[in-house]
């Protein structure tokens, strides 16, 4: 059995609810996993090729960017961060982005992003099980993960301070 893998654009595939420059085909791979067969087709279309199979692809590391105000509508991403799970990853890295919605962004071993993914749609076990996969299990750097907040002035870290988890 043969598969086309016919291209979309990015406006195509953002339409279709794929974020074409994020989405890697491995990713699609999955939905059977989750009863999401019906998509596989446009989600093949819309993705890029894996450079290596992605439970080979770890990184040194990864920082968790979420704006505390964004906890109401993301309560998993809320979840994840309150529970002990953070303190499994040494080099899990919990940024506090005035506005932002939740993204991992993934880093070399020089501290380089290569990737940077919405996590906006994850469950909490979904967020454990991908940095258990996806992050260097030798803990580069930090013997903790480590909390940053992101404050423009006094004002904005007071807030921050109060509000943190």
């Amino acid at each position: 059995c043969q598969q086309i893998h016919a291209e979309m654009t990015a406006a195509d595939c953002r339409e279709l609810g794929f974020i074409k420059a994020q989405l890697m085909c491995s990713s699609c791979d999955k939905l059977d996993d989750f009863g999401l067969e019906t998509i596989k087709p446009h989600c093949k279309q819309c993705c890029t090729l894996d450079q290596q199979p992605a439970a080979q692809r770890t990184y040194a590391k990864a920082i968790l960017e979420v704006c505390t105000c964004k906890f109401r509508a993301y309560p998993q991403i809320q979840a994840f961060i309150q529970s002990g799970r953070p303190a499994k990853f040494p080099n899990l890295q919990i940024k506090y982005v005035r506005g932002l919605d939740p993204v991992v962004k993934l880093l070399d071993a020089s501290g380089k992003v290569q990737e940077t993914l919405s996590i906006t749609k994850w469950n909490t076990d979904t967020v454990e099980e991908f940095f258990e996969t996806h992050l260097a299990k030798d803990g580069v750097g930090k013997s903790s993960y480590s909390v940053v907040e992101d404050a423009e002035g006094d004002d904005e870290e007071d807030y921050l301070r109060t509000n943190r988890i």
